[in-house]
């Protein structure tokens, strides 16, 4: 299926690894061109490098307030036109209520809240019509997430604000979407479960409450990404799609 992603040009943050990179990379494989960032200058420069002449790599956080126009600009300069934003971050640090400071919240909202909102602003402004603004979440969206309260309260508030813009957005023809990954097999989710005294035990009973019974790959998440911001999903917004092997028991 082509998913007329041919030479559009697109923004993903957070992608020098995890699901950032996986959407990135097929993206590329599709046919389009990205600006890809992460915060350390030696692993964006390699992803980058990895993903080839249709890619541009600059070490830069969501939380930098010039970051919005510094790759707006860069994306027009480097490959003449831009066409949409794919906002991921790596996930805030894990622990229950009492394990967080107020300085690991703070740092939280501006890197996965208020970084996300001033990115979409800023796309927002500059997207013509068939332009299109997603997000990278979680699963915590709809269901919070035993050791993770700053993720769970993050998340779903920028949901909120992604749903919102959906509806300011959607008379301009620019589209609004949110992926709500869960046991994907990253970096961050094998660190996740190797918190645990019995690793292999912890990733066993993840499965298993997995109707697919196996972890997500990359590859998959990938997919996924790369056809909600292709027009092939022009009709699709508003949207938080899980992707977690059916693990969301709603509808």
């Amino acid at each position: 299926m082509d998913l007329g992603l041919k030479d559009r040009v697109y923004i993903v943050t957070g992608a020098s690894r995890g699901l950032g990179n996986a959407a990135a990379r097929q993206l590329v494989a599709d046919g389009a061109k990205v600006v890809v960032t992460g915060r350390d200058e030696q692993r964006v420069a390699d992803a980058a490098a990895e993903l080839g002449p249709d890619a541009v790599g600059v070490a830069l956080g969501n939380a930098e307030a010039d970051a919005p126009e510094r790759l707006i600009a860069l994306a027009r300069e480097r490959f003449g036109r831009f066409d949409g934003i794919l906002v991921s971050v790596g996930g805030p640090p894990p622990g229950f209520v009492a394990d967080n400071s107020d300085e690991q919240w703070r740092d939280a909202f501006e890197s996965v809240f208020l970084g996300a909102v001033r990115l979409a602003r800023a796309a927002a402004a500059e997207l013509e019509p068939g332009g299109v603004i997603g997000f990278v979440l979680s699963g915590s969206v709809h269901e919070p997430i035993a050791g993770l309260t700053v993720s769970n309260g993050l998340r779903p508030g920028l949901a909120g604000f992604a749903k919102s813009l959906s509806d300011e957005l959607g008379p301009r023809g620019i589209r609004v979407v949110g992926l709500l990954p869960a046991r994907i097999d990253t970096d961050r989710v094998r660190e996740l479960d190797s918190m645990s005294a019995d690793p292999a035990a912890t990733r066993a009973a993840n499965e298993s409450r997995i109707p697919l019974r196996r972890y997500g790959t990359p590859e998959e998440f990938g997919r996924v990404a790369a056809f909600l911001l292709s027009p092939a999903a022009s009709y699709l917004t508003g949207v938080m799609l899980p992707v977690d092997g059916g693990m969301r028991h709603g509808f």
